[in-house]
């Protein structure tokens, strides 16, 4: 599943050839996806600019001149910038029309998203999707101690497990499974510890470790297990970069002890039990 660091690369990859430039069509193949894409969006967007490109959480945000584009990928989704003139693929859901260029969203599984959110119905934090998710990890209200202290306020009194408290998304956003157990590692903390046990020091050991490996992930274009391309159709190469996570059974990069697997809320965890003693 596309994460903030996959996100965040499309993101990187669609902006400059986007950004400034007007829709010229748009073409709803198979609107069919997690929620149905608004078929009013084949009149509507026509003639309007793009302004920015931003992301919130795993939310992709198109400003245009009367509202917000929100285009999640789901589980398999990826979005490519090619020549209008390229001929469609199965599995290409949606397309938007920029003259000799084209956006398309390539979904085979079908559990993206394309949402409008109208200018007149307020500022796009208050989309309903985006309004209970966490601070993002790269934002000034999670640089530095301040992170510390996201983590450790919202942790207090909670006993589910650390790795599941920042798989919610709700203290920070974009930490998915990959990312968690990376993270935990790299600040020497037992995915199974409870979240409301999690010291003052711990949770700055956390908050770093969180900035750290997002910031490798998205240097390295993201992670591809099975169907993430970036908008040039590259896979993501952090996966040989990681120190714990599916490598059951092989040498710990610091200790030598075999890394351990665990299965936390139907998800594989990954972690050396030397390294991060409960």
């Amino acid at each position: 599943m596309p994460e903030l660091p996959e996100v965040e690369v499309t993101r990187l990859g669609i902006a400059p050839h986007l950004e400034g430039r007007k829709v010229t069509a748009v073409k709803i193949i198979d609107g069919r996806l997690r929620w149905p894409v608004p078929v009013s969006l084949s009149k509507s967007l026509p003639g309007q600019k793009v302004s920015t490109i931003e992301r919130r959480g795993k939310y992709l945000l198109l400003e245009m001149d009367t509202g917000y584009l929100l285009i999640h990928l789901g589980m398999t989704g990826t979005l490519r910038v090619v020549p209008s003139s390229d001929p469609l693929k199965t599995h290409d859901r949606v397309t938007f029309e920029f003259g000799k260029l084209s956006l398309r969203l390539h979904d085979p599984r079908k559990f993206g998203a394309v949402l409008w959110h109208p200018k007149s119905k307020g500022p796009i934090e208050k989309f309903t999707l985006l309004q209970k998710l966490g601070v993002e990890p790269f934002s000034p209200e999670f640089s530095g101690e301040l992170g510390a202290e996201v983590l450790y306020q919202s942790s207090r009194k909670r006993s589910v497990a650390v790795k599941q408290f920042l798989l919610a998304g709700q203290a920070v956003v974009g930490v998915g499974n990959i990312y968690c157990s990376e993270s935990l590692f790299e600040a020497g903390i037992h995915p199974a510890k409870a979240a409301g046990k999690l010291t003052r020091p711990q949770c700055s050991r956390l908050a770093q470790a969180v900035r750290l490996i997002l910031k490798k992930a998205i240097d390295a274009g993201g992670s591809s297990l099975k169907d993430f391309v970036n908008s040039d159709g590259d896979p993501g190469h952090f996966m040989v970069q990681t120190k714990v996570y599916d490598r059951k059974g092989l040498p710990c990069k610091v200790c030598k002890t075999p890394i351990s697997q665990i299965v936390q809320g139907q998800r594989s965890t990954y972690f050396c039990p030397q390294c991060q003693k409960r």
